[in-house]
């Protein structure tokens, strides 16, 4: 009798067989949010949402997605009603397979693509993040990137001792309304996280030729430093010897 008690507080609302749809439901966004992490990782996508440091936690993620799917259709096709019907916590609705089926919908549909200007809608910042490399000081100043250049400027007493110096450095363009034709910023975004932590940063560029590149095209830009007016301050302004446009590379965020 308690058997069929249970059976019936438990069943009678909501038949075994929706019970296994929402099962098999529940398989399909599993298995597909490990499919997702999968081709994420093996088309490079990855990089555009987290900083690599983590990359690992994506691995674990695509792997237990995919047990828990495998095991859950496993119950499903060996006839486990017992699994099916416990009741010792709360049930999966179709709106909780709705919730968690989101990411996956808007990571299929949503093409995968890293932070650009428009992004950047508070505007680009001339200050770096904390000092934490020591070896940005030490190596090749032809080798540091436009984080690397803004923490040496961040960390001087004075930005005339930057005049002359020569610098290589690789960003999309930028652009506000206010700058002349023949400026933009080389920036680019730190990610400490992921995305979601993401902050736009920039160095001031001067070129003649500077019109003829749309905002977001990534470049390679090589010249040297001279101090100026930028926004009202003087800070140090890479006057363009060349510019070149290039893909976009492989890791387009810079990570403190």
């Amino acid at each position: 009798m308690a058997n069929l008690e249970l059976f019936d507080n438990y069943v009678a609302p909501r038949s075994l067989q929706r019970e296994k749809l929402i099962g098999w439901a529940k398989s399909a966004v599993l298995v597909g949010l490990g499919i997702f992490f999968i081709y994420s990782i093996a088309s490079g996508n990855l990089s555009n949402y987290i900083n690599q440091r983590f990359a690992w936690l994506s691995y674990v993620a695509a792997g237990l997605f995919l047990v828990l799917g495998i095991a859950n259709s496993v119950d499903i096709l060996m006839h486990r009603d017992y699994a099916l019907l416990d009741r010792s916590h709360a049930p999966i609705t179709w709106t909780v397979i709705a919730i968690v089926a989101i990411p996956l919908v808007l990571g299929t549909l949503v093409p995968s693509r890293p932070l650009g200007s428009a992004a950047a809608a508070g505007g680009v910042s001339l200050s770096a993040a904390s000092i934490t490399k020591a070896t940005t000081f030490t190596t090749d100043p032809l080798k540091w990137n436009v984080l690397d250049w803004l923490r040496a400027f961040n960390m001087s007493d004075d930005v005339n001792s930057f005049n002359g110096k020569q610098a290589n450095v690789v960003g999309f363009v930028y652009r506000e309304g206010t700058y002349p034709d023949n400026e933009f910023m080389v920036a680019r975004f730190t990610v400490s996280c992921c995305v979601a932590d993401a902050s736009a940063i920039g160095l001031p560029v001067m070129s003649d030729n500077a019109k003829d590149f749309p905002a977001d095209t990534w470049v390679q830009i090589s010249g040297t430093l001279k101090v100026g007016k930028f926004k009202g301050d003087n800070w140090p302004i890479l006057q363009a010897a060349t510019i070149e446009k290039i893909s976009q590379p492989e890791h387009p965020y810079l990570y403190p």
